[in-house]
């Protein structure tokens, strides 16, 4: 059951309502520290003050400090101002729920742990709870010996979280840390979205000494999403992988429209999932509207086979005047099925095949094969990742007479300037 996409909406109302005065939800905000109780804090959110009183009156009598909240917006203030080691809330609640306060709690604190509590419980919002990142979901009436053992559990996992963090950072592994609950991505790929950005690297004809095209490259803002590949693995994780495509295509263009040369090409990537949205084939779509100096590149390190009619769909982006082109040759799939399914007009050779090619007679030979195959068959070639000089002499000897890479000219906002041929 598939609900993200009817609980984010109802998420952003929520924290709309309750951060009025704010414009932006901002990564974990520092917070002034609060005196340590001997159990751990406890933020209790409920709207029926009675239940609220009791909860608190048990968990203070175990040991915790305990600040009690009626409401969602109330509790996004505290949460805004203190930290805590567990959040434990009711679920229906008026202006914001239980499960639309997780989520934006994850704005401001990428790992409270969060306990929810309803006595109405349905499978419907147990499996929205889980897959945000609720770590326990309790019926009322609770059992105060059931509610101190999950709010103990939940303090002893938030002290694990932040132990992990530190080990990361002493390690070296800042970039690489993730949050493994669903809210915690959401926030952190929207902001990505939302901070997105195109960098351009020129792809360069050696022959006639003039700029072919630009490749269009993702690059976020988000330190938490640090490359575009985590970009792209959240996005999957997430099932959002049709609003990235349509935010770097709409990005794309955008920037394009400002190139300094109207011939040449914009060569921009493609996920295979990206052949199942309607909006790529869209005939008023921005991207389309320019299809004539558009290159869509498609991986072969992904596997296309899972994408029905991909014959048909690749028809209609050439009959809106895309051309296509197969990415990474070389480093992915061995078979066959890419160039018979996509017929590309161009072949992007992988940089693990150009470097250091002049050092390497293996290399040299597949290269030279791969530019004759790739030339008889009307399709242009084109050396990715060349740094030293001798690996642009190379391929160029070799028949790559397209070239692209941080000797020429390293990826920056539109438009960088090019060296080095």
């Amino acid at each position: 059951m598939d609900t993200s996409g009817r609980f984010r909406g109802a998420a952003d109302r929520g924290a709309r309502d309750a951060l009025t005065s704010t414009q932006r939800i901002a990564p974990q905000a520092e917070k002034p520290a609060r005196a340590v109780a001997k159990q751990g804090t406890v933020l209790v959110v409920d709207d029926d003050p009675a239940v609220g009183r009791m909860i608190s009156r048990v968990l203070e009598a175990a040991g915790y400090e305990v600040t009690t909240v009626d409401g969602g917006s109330a509790a996004v203030e505290s949460i805004m101002r203190s930290q805590f080691d567990v959040v434990l809330s009711d679920i229906q609640m008026p202006a914001m729920s239980g499960v639309e306060l997780l989520s934006v709690i994850r704005a401001y604190d990428l790992d409270v742990p969060v306990i929810l509590m309803t006595g109405e419980p349905t499978v419907e919002t147990a499996m929205e709870a889980v897959s945000l990142g609720a770590i326990q979901y309790l019926q009322k009436p609770t059992a105060n010996d059931v509610l101190l053992k999950a709010v103990e559990q939940a303090s002893r996992l938030h002290r694990m979280a932040q132990i992990k963090r530190d080990a990361l950072k002493l390690l070296g592994g800042e970039e690489d840390m993730q949050v493994g609950d669903r809210a915690g991505l959401q926030t952190r790929f929207d902001r990505a979205l939302e901070s997105m950005w195109m960098a351009f690297q020129p792809i360069l004809d050696t022959k006639r000494q003039r700029i072919f095209g630009y490749e269009a490259l993702m690059r976020s803002r988000e330190p938490s999403l640090p490359h575009p590949g985590a970009v792209l693995k959240a996005a999957e994780r997430l099932s959002r992988l049709d609003e990235l495509g349509a935010r770097v295509r709409h990005l794309s263009a955008e920037a394009f429209a400002r190139a300094p040369s109207d011939d040449c090409l914009l060569f921009i990537n493609l996920h295979p999932h990206d052949l199942l949205d309607k909006a790529l084939f869209e005939a008023d779509a921005a991207l389309t509207k320019m299809a004539s100096r558009v290159v869509l590149e498609i991986t072969e390190r992904s596997a296309i086979d899972d994408v029905k009619d991909i014959q048909a769909r690749v028809a209609v982006l050439r009959y809106h005047g895309f051309r296509i082109a197969i990415d990474d040759l070389g480093a992915g799939y061995a078979g066959l099925s890419s160039f018979v399914a996509l017929g590309p007009e161009i072949v992007k050779l992988d940089m693990s095949l150009v470097r250091d090619v002049h050092r390497s007679e293996i290399r040299q030979r597949l290269i030279s094969s791969m530019a004759t195959l790739c030339k008889e068959m009307g399709m242009r070639v084109v050396a990715e990742g060349g740094e030293a000089a001798e690996e642009g002499e190379s391929v160029r000897s070799l028949g790559c007479d397209l070239v692209q890479g941080y000797l020429y000219a390293k990826p920056g906002p539109p438009f960088p300037p090019v060296s080095g041929f």
